[in-house]
């Protein structure tokens, strides 16, 4: 069935106000992570637009004290994923407003993620049936969907496709695969003494973390990230630390890399006498592989093409998503589909709302199109690294080399 996308634009056009008026009032509406208060205002900002959206109620699906928002279909033959967590403190607003400079839209998540879901709940305003489209915003990605991945996990397999409103890259490009990630937290046990009367008789923590962090970093290789995050040790300036910590975030294209590393990091042996190492974490997410974008960004550029856009790119990410647990599962996946902007995780945080609605008639056209098409099988077998299966088959290869993009959700 042909869809005329040209209904899209002209409605998404018609709606570039409504978009910069809900995105400031998204941005004003603070989504700190793991903040339990704001985290449910947002949601029930969120809940009354996407049950209009959709036109039935959304379900409130609370994990841990944590409002994650789900608004299944019975026929799923597409789900829209995003999260509405942000990186910023409770208050960032106070001190860095929302501002509409031109079309540059700047404040706390305007990017990582919130222009996205602006976006997608104004595309499924556009569509004539929603019956079978789906939507789940989650409220902990940005803290490793420690408590959302089941529920992601569960809603993707009865899914013909996801689409993924992070933000794209700052010239537009979709993302059709990821590094795949790891999180490590190295415990240090020592022994206090007094730093300045009798040091030697303790056991220095911070010392040793020294150490660790230098060793942590050479098993970083090629496009291999392993970078030391946050680190601290010690109570007093007179006390030889007797604990230390050091988190570790690993990023790497291939299941064989996070797994040389994890290695490794297990490895880890004490370089003091007497001072003890505990390492907890492993790896988050596998990659996502390029075999289960390629088809749906083949439907978006068609769609793009139809609605007088600019040429629509698939880009590899180097940040990872919960694109990537989808993607492993096997089911069709693109994600980038949010805003254009850049800078996420950064003050400069920005979005350009003038793309807003050409992006919004994109999501609604390639929605559309999914929809129409004869239902079809995965695109590719599962991979390891779901839930279920963190032992199965070799996945897909990595992406080439050098196709990064910086602009992360």
């Amino acid at each position: 069935m042909m869809v005329d996308v040209d209904i899209f634009r002209r409605g998404a056009q018609a709606r570039a106000g409504v978009l910069t008026q809900r995105l400031r009032r998204l941005v004003t509406c603070e989504s700190p992570p793991g903040a339990g208060p704001e985290l449910a205002a947002c949601a029930d900002l969120l809940q009354a637009w996407g049950d209009a959206a959709l036109g039935r109620r959304g379900r409130r699906v609370v994990l841990d004290g944590l409002p994650h928002l789900l608004w299944s279909a019975p026929d799923q033959r597409v789900l829209l994923l995003g999260h509405y967590d942000t990186v910023w403190p409770a208050g960032t607003i106070s001190e860095w407003p929302f501002t509409l400079t031109g079309s540059t839209a700047t404040g706390p998540g305007v990017c990582d993620m919130k222009a996205g879901i602006v976006q997608m709940l104004t595309a499924l305003e556009l569509l004539p049936d929603t019956s079978r489209v789906g939507l789940l915003l989650t409220c902990d990605e940005e803290s490793g969907s420690v408590t959302s991945r089941p529920l992601i996990e569960e809603q993707a397999r009865r899914s013909g496709a996801v689409l993924v409103g992070e933000p794209s890259t700052e010239g537009g490009d979709l993302k059709v695969a990821r590094k795949g990630g790891s999180v490590y937290r190295i415990t240090v046990g020592g022994r206090a003494a007094h730093a300045g009367v009798e040091p030697h008789r303790g056991v220095n923590a911070g010392v040793e973390l020294a150490h660790h962090v230098l060793a942590v970093q050479a098993f970083a290789v090629g496009e291999t990230s392993v970078t030391p995050t946050v680190l601290s040790a010690g109570t007093m300036t007179n006390v030889v630390p007797e604990s230390a910590v050091l988190c570790v975030d690993v990023r790497a294209w291939t299941r064989e890399e996070l797994h040389r590393v994890d290695r490794l990091v297990r490895e880890l042996t004490p370089r003091l006498p007497d001072a003890r190492l505990t390492v907890s974490g492993g790896i988050n997410r596998y990659p996502l592989p390029a075999a289960v974008s390629t088809p749906l960004l083949r439907i978006a550029q068609s769609a793009a093409a139809d609605l007088g856009l600019p040429a629509v790119r698939g880009v590899a990410a180097p940040g990872a998503s919960d694109a990537n647990f989808t993607g492993a599962l096997g089911v069709p996946t693109l994600d980038g589909l949010g805003g254009v902007g850049g800078l996420p995780h950064a003050r400069g945080e920005y979005v350009d709302v003038a793309r807003m609605p050409e992006r919004t008639a994109l999501l609604a056209a390639l929605t559309a199109r999914i929809l129409a098409a004869p239902p079809a099988g995965p695109a590719v077998s599962p991979e390891p690294g779901t839930s279920a299966a963190l032992g199965g088959p070799r996945p897909l290869d990595a992406v080439p080399a050098g196709q990064g993009s910086s602009t992360d959700g």
